[in-house]
């Protein structure tokens, strides 16, 4: 399972140190994609598959399932983990997450997300604020 938070910052080629307590969760090679509320979505290659299945089922004569799918495929890079424990973010993806130097790379249960610094800090203060109603709403998943 992937917890925590920790910033890096990416260099002007969109090389990003992976934490070294996500890499061996994350294998050598991994799977990048668009996230969503404007981050980017990291899944380990047997995460990706399962995900993968799922994706393949969805509904092709429904418009929003094409619409996630092609949205989900279209930016999808597999990355590798260089010797310095870097990636490399092509600039398509740089570019939905506004990633330029400060970023922040946080573990979501089964993926890694990687967030522009700004834009975090900016997600936990409205989520903070909003905290106690959005726990009261978590009741309708079981929670």
């Amino acid at each position: 399972m992937f917890m925590g938070e920790f910033q890096h910052n990416i260099d002007a080629k969109g090389r990003l140190i992976v934490p070294s307590k996500l890499r061996e969760q994350l294998g050598e090679k991994f799977v990048v994609t668009r996230g969503m509320d404007g981050c980017l979505f990291g899944y380990p290659l047997a995460e990706w598959n399962q995900l993968e299945t799922k994706l393949n089922e969805m509904p092709l004569s429904k418009k929003d399932a094409r619409a996630f799918v092609r949205f989900f495929y279209s930016a999808a890079t597999e990355c590798e983990i260089d010797k310095q424990g870097r990636i490399n973010i092509p600039v398509s993806l740089r570019s939905h997450a506004s990633l330029e130097k400060e970023c922040v790379i946080i573990g979501v249960a089964n993926r890694i997300e990687i967030w522009d610094q700004t834009r975090w800090n900016d997600f936990t203060k409205e989520t903070e604020a909003s905290f106690d109603d959005i726990a009261e709403t978590m009741v309708d998943f079981g929670f």
